[in-house]
């Protein structure tokens, strides 16, 4: 069983600051059609979790971004969304300052729970404040659409439903909720699924008042995940014994929800022991915007705590 994230952010050591990157499930994701540049249209609903990564960030004087240890297996420091968020940021804001980061993975890399963009979202909003470049919610998921679909919903902090490419996002309130997860241990590769002459690209709409109803509206990737990965399936398979499983995103990962901690942690304590399971909790606002308010002078500690759409 997971621990809870951690409100930090009290300075560790000589001037470094611990802050909260938490992951994400897409409780459905369908695929609508495609713009006129081939990226594809979509429909999902964001739920943060109150279980994810966790960030470690110094403020350099000399203006260069540098990653200590190592973050995703076979990602080099330069490709690393983190890095590079940094560096973005630094380059839009004419920033001079630099950035040491160090990165405790707990999010598996591939699994559709939002590791890679939920770390690039907090070095965008926390350097921001520790920089003190100020550019403000907006621009910053702006700038964190240019790194991946997925960064914006992170930087807002709130769950959301999401269209187009995964950016436009309108608040939602969601009721609490634990879940089951799984990671099969397959890293899915995103775009070669986008690819996928079986992935349904023409699904109909879906509204909100269907995904508030109940009405099981999917997972686009679910059907070719399950038909391409035997890790995938038997993870279904073994979720199915406590209840209706789902796929996250485009990834691997998959979930079952429950409304008690306590009736998730039961049912967890069914699966076979040799599948990588843990719970979690359903958060109604972001482990990072607390740790934000955390660090702000009071004037804008009260513009932080407004809304972040």
């Amino acid at each position: 069983m997971s621990a809870p994230l951690s409100e930090p952010t009290a300075p560790i050591e000589s001037n470094w600051s611990i802050w909260p990157a938490p992951a994400k499930l897409n409780l459905f994701l369908r695929i609508t059609g495609r713009r006129a540049d081939g990226y594809h249209l979509l429909q999902t609903v964001f739920r943060l979790l109150d279980w994810g990564d966790t960030l470690r960030l110094r403020p350099r004087a000399d203006g260069r971004v540098m990653r200590h240890g190592a973050s995703v297996a076979g990602v080099a420091e330069h490709d690393d969304l983190t890095v590079r968020a940094a560096l973005l940021l630094q380059k839009e804001s004419n920033s001079s300052q630099g950035a040491d980061i160090v990165i405790e993975k707990r999010i598996p890399a591939g699994g559709g729970f939002g590791g890679g963009s939920s770390d690039a979202a907090t070095v965008l909003v926390a350097l921001d404040a520790l920089w003190g470049t100020n550019l403000g919610v907006d621009r910053l998921a702006e700038l964190g659409l240019r790194l991946g679909a997925d960064v914006p919903v992170f930087v807002r902090g709130e769950n959301a439903w999401a269209e187009g490419v995964g950016e436009v996002l309108r608040p939602v309130e969601l009721a609490p909720a634990w879940y089951v997860l799984v990671d099969p241990g397959v890293h899915a590769p995103t775009a070669a699924l986008f690819q996928s002459s079986e992935l349904t690209r023409d699904a109909a709409p879906a509204t909100m008042s269907d995904f508030v109803s109940g009405k099981p509206l999917g997972n686009a990737f679910e059907p070719v995940l399950r038909k391409r990965e035997a890790a995938v399936e038997a993870a279904f398979a073994a979720l199915s014994q406590i209840g209706s499983p789902r796929l996250t995103g485009s990834g691997s990962g998959c979930f079952v929800e429950f409304a008690q901690r306590e009736s998730a942690e039961a049912a967890l304590a069914e699966l076979p022991s040799g599948l990588r399971a843990w719970t979690a909790g359903g958060a109604g606002r972001s482990a990072l915007c607390a740790a934000l308010e955390a660090n702000l002078p009071q004037g804008r500690r009260q513009e932080a705590q407004g809304t972040r759409f």
